[in-house]
């Protein structure tokens, strides 16, 4: 027998508790998920800024070096086609000396090759 004025607990009523009490974990879960990410998003902020910063620096060193890069190949196009004006020059100038040098640099080449073919 139940004693006057004891209230027997349904089983539904501990299924409330629970779902209230697993409402309330949920509830203070989400607010300290937002306090801790309201705090750091300044730091984010901050991080965010600086690996901006230093894409910004890299990418303007990398254009200064691929233009300095372009003005020397041009530079050394140049230079090339002087060389090439030169040789020409002198081949023209002494055709007699300029055949001695070719036959005796072919000479020492075909020597060269032999020698690291062993």
């Amino acid at each position: 027998m139940e004693a006057a004025g004891k209230v027997t607990p349904s089983p539904g009523d501990g299924s409330r508790t629970l779902a209230r009490t697993v409402d309330q974990a949920s509830t203070g879960a989400h607010d300290v998920i937002d306090k801790v990410s309201h705090a750091a998003r300044p730091a984010v902020d901050r991080i965010a800024s600086g690996a901006h910063q230093a894409v910004d620096k890299i990418a303007s060193a990398a254009g200064q070096a691929a233009e300095t890069l372009g003005v020397k190949g041009e530079q050394l196009r140049h230079a090339q086609v002087r060389a090439m004006e030169q040789c020409r020059g002198y081949v023209r100038g002494h055709p007699v000396q300029s055949l001695g040098i070719a036959i005796a640099a072919g000479f020492l080449l075909s020597r060269l090759l032999r020698w690291s073919s062993r």
